[in-house]
């Protein structure tokens, strides 16, 4: 019989809970040879950031029948494209046992934002009216991490708590992450993605606007997206409905 457990020795492993950011693949309706035609589509505008994601069904607007699903087949064509299917964001019951058939997590909706509840008023007492009021210290912001030098082709720049400011150029190939908002002093032409955690009010700022890619909370776009609004030039980009949206920083 083993004593490990009264001889001092750690248990194994840890259960910790952690932000990591996933991406939604929003179903519509399911047909095996369009899904892959139109997945091989995405891959091609932007190789670099589908590879190796860890993917997630949602069924939130699926139109099609249930019947219709095949996650076994979803699973498959994703893949061979390498990207992970981890889970299903279902709508009913019969998608939850098909989802748990095929061995895939249950993921919660979109999170119900409640309106904040006036505290009632509470009485206070003469001995208290004349207390001075409790001062609290304020938690520390995280520092942004700052890079004065250009992000060339090939670098990755990573913030993974703060904000990232690169006071240079981002070069074609680069690409540059953080968990709050990415400010960029010259040409952004690699990858910028914020929000890398799941923060849909981290925003993208930059002095021109020649990205491969952008990205906040998971959203994208490619060139063909962007150069018909503030392309080479001075703008910001936020996420407004799950929708990127790019403005001119003079009209912010």
């Amino acid at each position: 019989m083993s004593d490990t457990a009264n001889s001092g020795v750690k248990q194994s492993f840890q259960l910790k809970s952690a932000s990591i950011s996933l991406t939604a693949l929003e179903l519509y309706y399911f047909d095996d040879h369009e899904f892959e035609t139109d997945l091989r589509d995405k891959i091609s505008q932007a190789p670099g950031f589908f590879k190796d994601i860890p993917l997630v069904i949602s069924l939130d607007k699926y139109e099609g029948l249930d019947s219709e699903i095949d996650f076994f087949k979803i699973i498959g064509t994703c893949r061979r494209h390498n990207i992970h299917v981890i889970g299903v964001r279902a709508t009913n019951d019969d998608q939850r046992r098909m989802a748990r058939g095929a061995s895939l997590a249950l993921m919660p909706g979109g999170a119900v934002r409640e309106k904040p509840v006036a505290p009632e008023p509470v009485e206070e007492s003469a001995d208290q009216a004349h207390q001075a009021p409790a001062v609290t210290s304020a938690p520390e912001p995280t520092p942004a991490r700052i890079v004065t030098q250009p992000v060339r082709s090939g670098q990755q720049v990573y913030a993974p708590e703060g904000d990232l400011i690169i006071l240079a150029p981002v070069q074609a190939g680069a690409e540059v992450l953080a968990a709050g908002n990415i400010h960029v002093y010259g040409a952004l032409r690699g990858r910028a993605l914020a929000g890398i955690h799941g923060s849909e009010s981290a925003r993208i700022f930059c002095q021109s606007l020649e990205a491969e890619l952008v990205s906040i909370a998971g959203h994208y776009k490619i060139p063909e997206d962007l150069q018909d609004n503030g392309w080479k030039s001075a703008v910001q980009i936020q996420l407004k409905d799950d929708v990127l949206v790019v403005s001119p920083l003079d009209k912010a």
